[in-house]
Parts: C-alpha cells; sequence; structure tokens
C-alpha cells in the first residue's frame, strides 16, 4: 500500500487509502491487476480553447456514442479542476484495443480559437497533469506514459496535440530514479 501519497483529492472527494482508489466495480469491468496497466494514455478534449467544456457535456458526448459513462478515467478543466470518471482498475472507453491495460486521463481543449489543433494546456492544468501522473506512476510504476496518437492504430490522430513523452517524460524517469522499479520490469519485457 502506499500511503504516504494519501489522502488524494479528486473532485471534492478526499480518497483516503489505496484500497478505496482502487475499488472493484461490479460486472467484470475490471483490469485483471495492478500489472495490467502497461500505459498512461493523455487525450485532449479536442474542443476550443476559448470555449467550455463542461463534464456534463463530456458525459452527454459520451453517452452519445454509446458509452455507460465517461470514457476516461480522470478529466482536467483549463481551470485545474480534476474529476475521476472511472476506478483506477475499471476498464476505460478510451483507447481501443488498450481501454484493458491503461488509464485514460483527459485535459479540456487541444483545438486553438480557430478549430486546428493545438497544445491549449493552461498553467493549472499542466500542474495538475504532472501531479496526477507522478501519483499514477507510483501506483503503475511499470506503465509508460504516451499519448493517444503515440500508440499503434490510432493514427492520423493529433490527440493529445502535444508530444506527451517529450513534455512529461522526465515524471517517469523520476519515478524510476525514486523507486527504481522501470528497471525491473524492462528487463522482464
Amino acid at each position: 500500500m502506499i500511503q504516504d501519497i494519501f489522502p488524494l483529492t479528486i473532485g471534492e472527494e478526499a480518497v483516503r487509502n489505496e484500497r478505496t482508489l482502487l475499488a472493484r466495480v461490479e460486472g467484470g469491468r475490471m483490469m485483471d491487476s495492478v500489472q495490467s496497466v502497461r500505459y498512461i494514455v493523455l487525450h485532449c478534449s479536442a474542443t476550443r480553447c476559448d470555449r467550455d467544456y463542461t463534464v456534463p457535456q463530456l458525459l452527454r458526448d459520451h453517452r452519445a456514442r454509446g458509452f455507460r459513462t465517461i470514457g476516461y478515467h480522470f478529466y482536467i478543466r483549463r481551470d485545474g479542476t480534476l474529476t475521476q470518471h472511472r476506478r483506477l482498475l475499471e476498464v476505460g472507453a478510451h483507447c481501443r484495443p488498450f481501454n484493458r491495460c491503461s488509464i485514460g486521463v483527459c485535459y479540456e481543449g487541444g483545438l486553438d480559437a480557430h478549430g486546428l489543433p493545438a497544445d491549449t494546456r493552461t498553467p493549472r492544468q499542466t500542474e495538475r497533469l504532472a501531479n496526477l501522473f507522478r501519483r499514477l506512476l507510483t501506483l503503475f510504476p511499470h506503465a509508460r506514459l504516451v499519448g493517444h496518437r503515440d500508440l499503434p492504430g490510432t493514427r492520423p490522430k493529433h490527440c493529445p496535440c502535444l508530444d506527451t513523452r517529450g513534455v512529461f517524460g522526465y515524471l517517469e524517469e523520476e519515478s524510476v530514479s525514486n523507486y527504481g522499479f522501470r528497471d525491473i520490469v524492462l528487463r522482464q519485457e
């Protein structure tokens, strides 16, 4: 159990321990184990940077696509607000065929004011993303940070409209130097 990072505030709720964060969901919608998580996938909402895209709008759009709820595990608004929509080991609906081995994180934006792909992260989003990624890499030390567009079969997508590894790759290195897990896992692959 990783006690040193809790309580973790998600939205307005304080998550007190790892067991609560990883709680199982009924109906067989769960990944096999913590070791199943191979990727932490960054997405953008593909919405203009000068327009709000609220959680209710995101839910409406995902339900219109046939999902029972929001497909991402986490959503980060432009003001840095973080909301969780799936339990960590619950299978997401954000990056087929990688849903059973990934955590989906989405930031609001990804399009400039003219509707063209662009890195539109605010400083608050960037800070929140870095903090979330640190915590996820602690819980899932063998996972890799990737952008949606970086996974096989996802091209020609622009999502998340930034070079995820170029911007946040240092967090994996930080995780390795703090915990030493990455070398062990890479040798096994």
